[in-house]
């Protein structure tokens, strides 16, 4: 059963009221190399597994999971100015920004670092064919020193102009987006203490949110309570702005604006956020704006997802494939199909991550895809419900972690009693 607010809970949250300083961090450097080392062997190995020589990284989250390096990853992510090769023997090259390149020296597993050739349109402008071709022989010159003979690249992303760069090296390229995820869904112990401060710094900026949710205040003055929480415990982003207020929660999927609640609306939210090591936090919850008690539909649609949320969770078992947990998941009414979230429960660690199974409801209709439930998989748990053409929607989420014995769950913040 999901836990719901009784004073015994809040006494879990002793600064819940407004932390004058940020919380104690307790990851010890120890249990940061234990990860960085775990998380660059899972990518080299699915690199044997695929008979490749190596793979190129230009996504940042697998940039950071392979390295832990960091450089301006949000930026990074719509500008292609660094990227990584990680070889099947191990040996691993970051090419950085060439001003940034002292972030990456002295990580434990990165053995050199190069400056990064920029060759997308807006670092090489008309000079991106050129820039192309000095880039592409460096990587091949790369495969060749590190393969053996073998010229198989994984790549998980890449313009397009790099591709025929590349083939004109002779480099054969593999879809690389498989391996990086399968590696990154099995987490280890100490990924996962991570995660739990992550979710302990998560936790605390909703406190702060659930403090605020008073009449008069804006979603935008609300959702900025947990991005402070956040930033000054070492957390790096939040990825969306899945905040809204009364009318604004049906349809779900408004960001979060200048909208102001009045008492006894309901306020929902998804908090997608990057937390400190770059671990994501990613629960949802929903409550009334003055905290008063709620309407007889509020506490219909409450109910319902609350029980999708716990019937879901207690499924999860480890080797359960998605097509049976679909079978067995909880039925949604067809009043509610409309507003229905687009997944029964997705991965997470680096933010989202592989697998993602949609409900019942889209398994019918030919959506999703084969796969298996697995230990050490993270998963979050989720459901949006709300009628069509109604006024509000709930939007729930849990994290949780796929045990031998099913799951545990890792976030603590408690649920609505509205039963």
């Amino acid at each position: 059963m999901l836990k719901v607010f009784s004073d015994e809970r809040k006494k879990e949250y002793p600064n819940f009221e407004g932390a004058d300083k940020p919380l104690r961090n307790p990851i010890k450097a120890e249990t940061v190399a234990k990860v960085r080392a775990y998380r660059h062997d899972r990518i080299k190995q699915k690199v044997i597994e695929h008979d490749c020589a190596a793979i190129l990284l230009y996504d940042p989250l697998n940039i950071r999971y392979a390295t832990d390096c960091s450089d301006m990853q949000v930026w990074t992510m719509h500008n292609a100015s660094r990227y990584t090769i990680v070889c099947a023997d191990g040996h691993t090259i970051c090419f950085e920004y060439k001003n940034a390149m002292h972030l990456a020296e002295g990580l434990d597993r990165v053995n050199e670092v190069r400056p990064a050739v920029s060759w997308f349109y807006f670092g090489a402008g008309p000079l991106v064919d050129e820039k192309t071709k000095i880039w592409a022989a460096e990587i091949a010159d790369v495969v060749r020193q590190h393969g053996g003979g073998n010229m198989r690249l994984a790549v998980d992303k890449m313009e397009p102009g790099g591709v025929d760069a590349l083939r004109a090296h002779g480099i054969e390229i593999v879809e690389g987006q498989e391996l990086t995820e399968t590696a990154r869904m099995i987490k280890s112990p100490d990924e996962i203490e991570i995660m739990r401060w992550t979710i302990r710094v998560c936790e605390q900026g909703m406190w702060r949110m659930r403090e605020n949710s008073v009449a008069g205040k804006s979603e935008n003055e609300i959702w900025a309570e947990l991005h402070y929480e956040n930033i000054r415990n070492g957390g790096e982003w939040i990825e969306t702005r899945l905040l809204a207020i009364g009318e604004r929660t049906n349809p779900w999927f408004q960001e979060c604006s200048d909208h102001v609640g009045k008492d006894g609306d309901l306020l929902s939210f998804d908090t997608d956020l990057v937390g400190p090591y770059g671990y994501c936090s990613d629960i949802s919850r929903s409550w009334t704006i003055g905290l008063v008690p709620p309407t007889n539909e509020q506490r219909v649609i409450y109910n319902f997802a609350k029980s999708e949320i716990e019937h879901n969770m207690a499924l999860i078992q480890p080797g359960m494939s998605f097509a049976e947990f679909s079978e067995k998941s909880m039925r949604i009414p067809e009043h509610y199909h409309d507003n229905r979230y687009s997944c029964a429960f997705h991965g997470v660690g680096l933010c989202d991550e592989y697998p993602s199974v949609p409900t019942h409801v889209d398994m019918a209709l030919g959506k999703g895809y084969p796969g298996t439930i697995e230990e050490g998989m993270v998963l979050c748990v989720e459901s949006c419900t709300g009628l069509n053409g109604g006024r509000e929607c709930v939007k729930l989420e849990v994290q949780v972690l796929v045990t031998d014995k099913g799951v545990v769950q890792l976030d603590t913040f408690p649920f609505e009693d509205w039963g």
